[in-house]
């Protein structure tokens, strides 16, 4: 927050940006370093900084694809990658999830096999979430991106839930971009985020602009088309950057947040008639669960019908479950301490007691 305060003007950062005129060259504050440790953070070449996720989908879909070309999302993808491939000119076409809403290596080679056959083209981009955002599940990553690789398609990792929570290493993924929300999921300021690419793919998403004014001969020296010369400036870099020590050591210490979320969904699926929609065993403390055959069955009684049960767990000192939801909703544990996880646990058990819900 001090560094927020320090750099709320909004040409703090732009006031030290002197030749050759770009945000990533800039050494005092060190931002320059900063891109470099985010590039090796992630196991990547190179790494820009993007006001959020979904603009570094756009920088991306906006170098490889033109109008009509087919590009590859999954059926658990963000709406943002759907719109990045629209404003492009592209056509999205999904990998479909499996039973235990997983996307795999074999769905992606089946629908590549099938937008050749029904397009006559091969795809040119697919995005595959790490985790996504709808059930907290961990993809086969490396595998969907074995399988593009075989037709030469690009791919794009949406780490927006995993950059800055989990460890993620690009290289050992196997993926040509990673994407990583600075306000989801780096303790940073909104709009925030990351794009980081290979070092082949670095010199295409990066490239720099060859205009010229016709009437003043003007050119732009290496200001990056895709990056609109500059990204992300200002009081959003300065937390990004201020958050990042912080952040870098945190995921390491992923294992004791998965130990967290364990003890508050074994209390939950404790509950008779709760049951767990997200891949289990938890790789994620993003978890979807269906308490229709619980709380709900409380909710159609109870005087404050759904919203008996975020009405309890406030009164608990617990926030964040969206009031009314007692039918299917999802919840993240992320950050708990372990006291904190084991009151979460106990609150909830509490709870189903109190409204005579049998515990297994």
């Amino acid at each position: 927050m001090k560094a927020v305060i320090a750099y709320g003007d909004g040409y703090s950062v732009c006031d030290n940006c002197l030749t050759p005129f770009r945000l990533d060259y800039i050494k005092k504050p060190p931002i320059a370093d900063f891109h470099v440790d985010l590039a090796a953070w992630l196991g990547m070449a190179e790494a820009r900084v993007v006001p959020g996720a979904r603009r570094g989908f756009q920088a991306v879909a906006s170098t490889y694809v033109e109008k009509g070309d087919p590009v590859l999302v999954t059926a658990l993808s963000h709406y943002t990658e759907f719109i990045a491939v629209e404003a492009a000119g592209g056509v999205a076409y999904e990998v479909p999830a499996d039973e235990t809403h997983q996307i795999t290596a074999d769905a992606a080679a089946g629908k590549i096999e099938e937008v050749i056959r029904s397009t006559g083209k091969t795809p040119k981009l697919l995005f595959v979430g790490h985790a996504d955002y709808q059930f907290g599940n961990i993809h086969d990553v490396k595998g969907v991106a074995r399988a593009a690789h075989e037709y030469d398609i690009p791919v794009l990792c949406n780490g927006a839930y995993t950059v800055g929570v989990m460890p993620v290493d690009g290289k050992d993924l196997g993926v040509d971009f990673i994407v990583g929300s600075g306000h989801k999921s780096m303790a940073a300021p909104a709009p925030s985020g990351v794009l980081a690419a290979t070092a082949e793919r670095a010199e295409e998403v990066f490239r720099t602009t060859e205009a010229h004014g016709d009437v003043s001969g003007r050119s732009f020296g290496i200001k990056e088309v895709e990056m609109m010369g500059c990204t992300l400036m200002g009081v959003t870099l300065i937390g990004m950057m201020a958050s990042f020590p912080h952040v870098r050591e945190r995921v390491r210490r992923w294992d004791g947040e998965l130990e967290n979320a364990a003890i508050v969904l074994d209390a939950l699926l404790s509950i008779e008639g709760t049951e767990v929609l997200s891949e289990f065993p938890r790789r994620h403390t993003l978890t979807r669960i269906d308490t229709t055959g619980s709380f709900d069955r409380v909710a159609k009684t109870h005087k404050k019908r759904g919203f008996f049960l975020s009405s309890a767990l406030r009164k608990r000192g617990i926030t964040g479950v969206i009031p009314g939801s007692t039918r299917v909703w999802k919840y993240n544990t992320y950050g708990m301490t372990r006291k904190q996880a084991v009151y979460t646990a106990e609150a909830f058990t509490a709870i189903a007691e109190e409204n005579e819900l049998a515990l297994r």
